[in-house]
């Protein structure tokens, strides 16, 4: 996935918490961190909204250690950098869950001691054994969520319940829709409402995608990630495919805009927090780890960047508002029509030849 998510905009109350009690001792990471670097310093390598000063300096205060971050705006930058050797200093780097996978065939990543985790029985039964990390072996989710449209209830009367929606209303929407900037996402979109799989392997269903979408091309403003929602919001825009938790997040500040998942379904994510190998502050990672699977951070970050949390413990502690908001939690009615993305192997050249013909036209 591309762009996500403004970080924990509203996190005052987290310098407030105490992590006394919660199972793991502050001072033993800092005597042991000697064996895996400097132990005052710990690298992040992040999602470019996902890095807050406030969260970063009440873990610094916590354990002495002060935390860096370098920031991403995909998962392709982020492998890409790290194929190159650019990423030698990173303790911990946060992909989304099918980058998982391509890191772990790559042998980028350092499997995850479980015995030195405290809380990882506090997430849902079904993000501890995930298919994309079975048994979280290289992994430890942070965030999930799904993708859908975003679109102005004021002007579109009738809801935009499927992805066809667009063709069947292109005079109406013209250039005054975007779609994510992200080969699988809007590919994988178009396959299903032809009733593929997000993750085809079938050349002819792709090209099948391909021209729907040359189609609609000439009614699209942009294949835009991150800047619609400025454009959405001041009525430039009528719709925007987008993440759930950038949806419910631009809703808080226009009402008027509301958020749908395709009756067809759509693609489901999660990003990720995995150690590299070559991680140079092995026991910092941990620390950090440990910091963010503790129930009241869950609860937090929820509420901060609108995201649908994997900790039962935290999600517990949401107020009902936010646990029975069905955009963040959907019913699993829908989610089952959901698919989480898969990498593709040597296919994915296909899909990258498409995307070309049809974004540089």
């Amino acid at each position: 996935m591309s762009k996500r998510r403004q970080f924990l905009q509203r996190l005052t109350a987290i310098s407030s918490l105490s992590l006394a009690g919660c199972g793991w001792r502050l001072a033993d990471v800092r005597a042991n961190a000697t064996n895996s670097g400097r132990s005052d310093q710990l690298y992040i390598y992040n999602w470019t909204q996902y890095s807050d000063k406030k969260l970063l300096q009440t873990f610094s205060a916590q354990t002495g250690m002060k935390v860096l971050v370098d920031t991403y705006d995909s998962n392709e930058v982020m492998l890409a950098k790290l194929l190159a050797g650019g990423g030698g200093s990173y303790s911990l780097i946060y992909p989304s869950d099918y980058m998982v996978q391509k890191m772990v065939d790559k042998g980028l990543l350092a499997e995850i001691n479980h015995d030195r985790l405290v809380g990882l029985d506090n997430l849902f039964p079904q993000f501890q054994n995930p298919g994309y990390d079975p048994k979280n072996r290289y992994s430890i989710p942070f965030n999930w969520g799904t993708t859908g449209f975003l679109y102005n209830s004021e002007i579109l009367k009738d809801t935009p319940e499927d992805w066809d929606y667009l063709w069947q209303n292109q005079k109406l929407l013209n250039k005054r829709i975007t779609l994510l900037n992200d080969v699988r996402e809007v590919m994988g979109a178009v396959l299903r409402m032809l009733g593929y799989s997000y993750n085809s392997k079938d050349e002819n269903e792709v090209k099948q995608a391909y021209e729907k979408l040359t189609v609609l091309k000439p009614t699209i403003a942009a294949f835009d990630t991150d800047a619609w929602q400025n454009q959405l919001i001041a009525g430039d825009l009528l719709l925007a495919m987008c993440y759930s938790a950038d949806a419910v997040r631009v809703r808080q500040e226009n009402p008027t805009l509301k958020y749908v998942i395709p009756r067809s379904g759509s693609s489901l994510w999660t990003d990720t927090i995995v150690i590299p190998k070559t991680a140079p502050n092995v026991d910092g990672a941990y620390a950090w780890i440990n910091f963010i699977l503790q129930p009241e951070i869950a609860t937090i970050i929820s509420q901060s960047i609108s995201v649908s949390t994997p900790n039962s413990a935290g999600f517990e502690q949401l107020p009902n508002k936010i646990k029975n908001d069905v955009n963040l939690f959907p019913p699993v009615s829908l989610l089952e029509k959901c698919e989480r993305i898969t990498p593709l192997g040597e296919f994915e050249d296909v899909y990258e030849r498409y995307w070309t013909q049809l974004t540089s036209s």
